[in-house]
């Protein structure tokens, strides 16, 4: 199955639904509107498509949450602005045509105990507090009377319920006596008129549940625990009260299968290697056996992607996958016809088209609209008709000719294995090679990118970077041999894929030898740090935030919150042993080499980081800048993993800017 992006996209998308794409081009857009929060969020349709709802950010900086009708989007409703002061609404999902509720994050509060849930109707009355966070005496300013019926923060929003009721489904976390992060949990059903909670199922429940999947009629049906290093999932039919083992393996080595969703049907559909990638299949669980041949593959790819269901009727009409880009299969033919005029009209994008639960019955789709150039729009496409209204676009003052096309490619690692990676070229055509930047995304065992709209490349490109993002050994969407190929390979084979694709750049003309820098976030930070003592000759200079500096630190650091299990049996197989690989860890940790790294380095970190906890740059500072003057170091007190907040996001890269444009566009 062959995604529909190709590798160079010539074709602009021209709409009504973004003046910014016809107004005259800046020479460079603002940071702001790269880094700025999203003008038009969560956008979602009820369930019989009667409304939309989405979160805005009006003109005064405020966040509003909006329900329009979808018949005439001019008739609209503003439900909130801002719940409280410093918090975001972070999720909206409809609960039946009449009433949504919504997730709201206390910014002040960056890990646990600080997400709130409310509920309410979509003309913006009976609004109820579901559950609080840590928020104590701010209960008041949010409209609702703090009441015995309103849960702690030990619960968390999972799902809706899909049955008209007014009901969700909610997790209640478990803490043990050692780890930050909960040990397990248990699914309810919270009624959001009248607060009433009830179990969602009879009976007990395995060990150390985590994952939670249930079927059509919102019943839990499979869950998965991991225990001494161990993937374990069970399953239970409706009627049961007792869990049965599905799979058990080592996690990571054992070749098994991961249960995904159940459809309409009750059938259960998993992800298992298929000629070395992961593939969707059938799975019986009467028989416990999974269908030979798989439903969907995508060759190069793991599977990834969502399911597209008729709540009313239970039909499977199709899957949204995700291969170099997103793209789109259904299985109902009128949606496929609808798609494919869809696409006919909107041809320079990748079009995610998205139904109402009632898919059937509604008389509107919802196009979410990107392209490479092109940040995420929004768009109402009237089935009866093939009109289109425009919602808005997420970041609307910034227009295709001001930032560079992205592309994706393989190169060949220095040991000959295929590296996939996207490039992001500068905006405009510049002749001969340009400064470049090889951007390393974190994880590690994740995927870094996409081909679509990527605000951090869109930025750089913007300002004449060429930016590299390599799909590493070790990162996962790639078939399940890269992913092993970088087990225990920090500092190693997956720092020379850096090197690598560096170099690879050079010699495709794109990139200037002498002006190259590693970027990046968490293990992106790692290994910018890395390749700036491993490799000095190839990298110029280097920006790194939230990063790791010692590896022996991410075992024995008191701050973390990394789980004993993890650290105990997932981080030991991935990363490697403290004990066992103490050599490979002195060689490998950039804070025992910081006297090696003598180029520009630019350093960022939040005070309260709890994954990369803020000891691991404060001690890399000091010993950095005992033999290197040129090392800046920013701390922003009120930032966790990364920056949620606007003006620290925008400040971080304003600073980049000025960084890079010395150290490395200028540079001689």
């Amino acid at each position: 199955m062959r995604s529909p992006v190709l590798l160079h996209r010539l074709a602009l998308l021209a709409t009504l639904f973004s003046p910014a794409l016809h107004a005259a081009t800046p020479a460079l857009p603002d940071v702001a509107s790269f880094f700025k929060a999203r003008e038009i969020s969560n956008v979602t349709l009820s369930p019989k498509g009667g409304y939309v709802a989405s979160t805005s950010i009006l003109p005064d900086g405020t966040q509003a949450l909006v329900v329009r009708e979808t018949a005439d989007p001019t008739k609209l409703k503003v439900i909130t602005r801002n719940a409280v002061d410093n918090a975001k609404v972070t999720s909206v999902h409809w609960i039946n045509e009449q009433r949504l509720g919504f997730t709201v994050k206390n910014m002040q509060i960056e890990f646990e105990g600080n997400w709130d849930e409310f509920a309410v109707d979509r003309d913006g009355e009976r609004r109820v507090h579901l559950i609080a966070g840590n928020w104590g005496h701010r209960q008041e300013s949010v409209g609702t009377r703090f009441t015995n019926r309103t849960l702690t923060a030990e619960y968390g929003f999972y799902d809706t319920a899909h049955d008209g009721s007014d009901d969700i489904l909610v997790e209640k976390y478990v803490w043990n006596h050692t780890d930050r992060q909960p040990d397990h949990s248990r699914l309810y059903r919270l009624n959001t008129r009248t607060q009433i909670l009830r179990s969602a199922f009879e009976g007990n429940q395995p060990e150390a549940v985590k994952h939670w999947i249930t079927d059509s009629k919102d019943m839990p049906r499979v869950v998965s625990s991991t225990i001494k290093g161990r993937c374990i999932s069970y399953f239970r039919n409706p009627e049961d009260t007792e869990w049965k083992e599905l799979s058990n393996g080592v996690c990571y080595s054992d070749q098994r299968f991961q249960p995904l969703f159940f459809d309409g049907a009750d059938t259960l559909f998993v992800r298992a290697t298929y000629k070395n990638y992961g593939a969707l299949f059938r799975y019986d669980l009467k028989a416990k056996q999974m269908d030979a041949e798989p439903i969907v593959e995508t060759p190069g790819f793991d599977f990834t992607g969502a399911p597209e269901i008729d709540r009313a009727t239970g039909r499977l009409l199709g899957f949204q996958l995700h291969t170099d880009a997103g793209t789109t299969v259904w299985l109902d033919p009128k949606l496929k016809a609808e798609q494919a005029k869809i696409d006919a009209a909107l041809p320079g994008t990748v079009n995610t088209v998205s139904c109402a639960q009632d898919c059937s019955a509604s008389p509107v789709l919802l196009i979410a609209a990107v392209s490479d150039r092109q940040p995420l729009q929004y768009i109402l496409y009237t089935r009866a008709t093939g009109a289109m209204i425009g919602l808005g676009s997420t970041r609307s003052n910034i227009a295709m000719a001001q930032v560079g096309p992205r592309s994706f490619h393989h190169y060949k690692a220095r040991d000959g294995r295929s590296i996939p990676v996207y490039v992001t070229l500068p905006a405009g055509k510049p002749a001969g090679p340009q400064p470049a930047i090889i951007l390393v995304h974190g994880g590690p065992q994740t995927r870094g990118s996409s081909w679509e709209w990527d605000s951090q490349a869109a930025f750089l490109s913007s300002r004449g970077y060429v930016v590299i993002q390599p799909e590493f050994r070790g990162s996962t969407g790639f078939g399940a041999e890269h992913f092993r190929a970088g087990w225990q390979q920090w500092g190693l084979s997956m720092q020379d894929d850096l090197t690598d694709a560096a170099q690879w750049a050079v010699k495709q003309g794109w990139a200037d030898s002498k002006r190259i820098a590693l970027m990046g976030a968490s293990y992106g930070g790692y290994a910018t740090l890395m390749g700036l003592i491993k490799e000095p000759q190839v990298f110029r200079c280097g920006v790194e935030w939230a990063g790791v500096t010692d590896i022996n630190l991410m075992f024995s650091s008191t701050e973390s919150d990394m789980s004993e299990e993890w650290l105990g049996y997932g981080a030991r197989k991935l990363i490697g042993d403290p004990e066992r690989n103490s050599e490979q860890f002195r060689v490998t940790s950039p804070l025992l080499r910081a006297a090696e790294l003598k180029q520009p380095l630019l350093m960022a970190h939040g005070a309260q980081d709890r994954r990369v906890p803020p000891e691991h740059a404060r001690k890399f500072a000091d010993a950095v800048k005992a033999n290197n003057p040129d090392v800046s170091y920013l701390m922003y007190n009120n930032e966790g993993h990364g920056w949620r907040h606007d003006d620290n996001n925008i400040d971080f890269w304003r600073k980049v800017e000025t960084f890079l444009d010395k150290n490395l566009k200028h540079a001689n």
